[in-house]
């Protein structure tokens, strides 16, 4: 019986650390995109740059060398930092600012319309 128990909560543990994987990882991905859009910006020059002078040393696969380079690199930061995320127990739940993650939404202000110091004290 406690083996069987002790088992489950080994599932049910090691679920909890792939879903938080996944988690972040989508997530990082997307704030790559989204958010880091000027870094992608610097690394496309860069790669391009790097490509026109690899040209001339191995014309045939220069592109292709640096543009897998850099898509590698970006899929490596994103599993690295997902993959230190996870294990240090850190859950997407707990971050502040990814409450758009879930599905809550920030209380803002809430509206006072203009005539409302006129009219809300009235009652019909």
């Amino acid at each position: 019986m406690v083996l069987a128990q002790s088992s489950n909560l080994g599932k049910t543990y090691s679920l909890m650390m792939i879903k938080s994987f996944l988690i972040w990882t989508f997530t990082l991905a997307v704030c790559l995109l989204v958010v880091g859009f000027p870094l992608v910006f610097v690394m496309a020059t860069i790669g391009c740059l790097l490509s026109i002078v690899l040209q001339s040393v191995m014309p045939v696969s220069a592109v292709l060398l640096v543009s897998g380079g850099l898509i590698m690199f970006n899929v490596l930061a994103v599993m690295i930092a997902a993959g230190v995320l996870t294990f240090k127990g850190i859950h997407p739940n707990q971050v502040k600012w990814l409450n758009w993650l879930n599905g809550e939404a920030e209380e803002m202000q809430t509206s006072v319309y203009a005539a409302c110091p006129l009219t809300c004290d009235i009652e019909a």
